[in-house]
């Protein structure tokens, strides 16, 4: 829910208008893990909000410990390599949509078997999908577990496993002995980084594993990643870049990490991104 305005905000700058608090503390964590360290007044300047805002948004943040709050800043707790996907929504949220949107008009008629693995794109697919009666959603993640369990024409299969607080997914070989037994038409895949030599990646190996597992039972993988994915490898491969049939990217993507996928055989699509207007 978006924070009310904060009237003791520095006034008379541009600002970089965040409205909600996942957002804020998105960038936070970024700041933090670009930099190793973030002062208040000037990430409160730089993102319009007033350092009363943000002292109590790294509160938050320590009480989840994310970080360690020092005299007028903060300092990670301990690497922070992955923001918690509840922080993820806001970061190239237009982009995410658009991508979503692609992905849903590739859903083929008629009874379909799809798979999402967990993460910020993955979630919102699962928020715009049709409401269609033939369709069965498979998912190891938690969020999107909550989200389908509210659209009763689809039939939900939630596979078990070890829940990993920052992506909300279920995996080890729990996860994986049920997805053996499940035959998937389309998989959607979330990545942290997509490369024509490093394959896809994430930053977890437990969660790599278990992704693959869902991946290996799928007739087509569909990895949907924003531009900032693409070029990059993070630690744990999830697979090769020829087990991946199709990427959905938006126009932020690196042209020449576009094409190396490309010529590996990948179907490249890169979407137009609408920016949605503030109400």
């Amino acid at each position: 829910m978006a924070d009310p305005t904060d009237s003791s905000a520095p006034q008379g700058r541009t600002r970089k208008r965040l409205t909600t608090r996942a957002e804020r503390m998105s960038e936070i964590l970024r700041a933090l893990r670009e930099n190793g360290s973030l002062q208040v007044g000037e990430l409160g300047t730089r993102l319009g909000v007033s350092s009363a805002t943000l002292r109590r948004d790294l509160a938050q943040l320590e009480e989840q410990r994310l970080l360690i709050r020092t005299h007028g800043g903060a300092k990670p707790h301990g690497a922070i390599d992955e923001v918690p996907v509840r922080y993820r929504g806001g970061r190239s949220r237009d982009a995410k949509r658009a991508i979503v949107r692609e992905a849903v008009r590739l859903l083929p008629s008629g009874p379909h078997v799809i798979a999402l693995t967990g993460g910020s794109t993955t979630t919102e697919l699962a928020k715009g999908l049709p409401g269609r009666a033939d369709l069965t959603v498979v998912t190891n993640a938690l969020n999107i577990a909550m989200e389908m369990a509210m659209h009763p024409r689809h039939k939900l299969v939630v596979v078990g496993g070890v829940a990993r607080p920052r992506s909300y997914e279920l995996v080890g070989p729990w996860a994986e002995h049920v997805l053996a037994s499940i035959s998937i038409g389309t998989a959607f895949i979330g990545v942290d980084g997509i490369d024509a030599s490093a394959g896809i990646t994430t930053h977890d190996e437990n969660e790599a594993r278990t992704n693959r597992a869902m991946l290996a039972r799928a007739q087509r993988v569909i990895v949907m990643a924003d531009g900032s994915k693409l070029g990059k490898a993070t630690l744990a491969r999830i697979a090769d870049i020829h087990d991946v049939h199709d990427v959905i990217t938006d126009l932020s993507a690196d042209p020449a990490a576009v094409a190396a996928i490309r010529a590996a055989g990948v179907r490249v699509t890169v979407v137009e991104v609408t920016t949605a207007k503030d109400g």
